[in-house]
């Protein structure tokens, strides 16, 4: 009677060995893409006048692609911006998830990230979550919407350019 119980654990070990070696060399995966967001900003005309202080990109200005594996359970997505070559801190940069893209996984979650976030310069800050459960939780054509404000005639006039870093990440 002892034997075959030893020879199911040896089955259920080897089994849990060979998911975690597939694991090991999964990955969670991000690809970026969209175009580069010029802001239009009209010229003012009158003395005394203001600009709107805020522009928004199109709903799908950026498009995130990404891929969780099924064992690790789940992916943060992460941004920040760098200056490019210069920023006026006055300036700020937001972003938001305007949908969940497209997945083929009935049961993954995509989760957060539908209000603007404030993008912070050089530290990351989370935007939205991926879960995982029973299944490879792949997305594609993720959109994401930007917001710039604090546009205002009291910053000196110039050209002003950022890059968005995104990342995927564990929790």
């Amino acid at each position: 009677m002892q034997i075959p119980l030893i020879k199911y654990v040896k089955k259920i070990i080897l089994f849990v060995y060979m998911l975690i070696c597939w694991e090991m060399k999964s990955q969670r995966t991000l690809t970026v893409s969209g175009t580069n967001w010029v802001v239009s900003i009209p010229a003012l005309t009158e003395a005394g006048n203001n600009y709107a202080g805020t522009y928004e990109s199109a709903v799908n200005e950026i498009l995130l692609s990404a891929t969780v594996p099924l064992l690790l359970g789940n992916g943060k997505v992460s941004m920040h911006y760098e200056a490019n070559p210069t920023w006026n801190s006055s300036l700020l940069l937001n972003a938001r998830r305007t949908g969940n893209g497209t997945t083929s996984c009935t049961t993954c979650t995509i989760t957060g990230g539908t209000t603007y976030t404030n993008i912070p310069l050089t530290t990351d800050v989370e935007l939205f979550r991926i879960t995982a459960v029973l299944a490879l939780a792949a997305y594609t054509n993720i959109p994401i919407q930007l917001q710039l404000t604090g546009v205002s005639v009291t910053i000196p006039s110039a050209t002003y350019s950022s890059r968005i870093v995104f990342t995927i990440s564990a929790l």
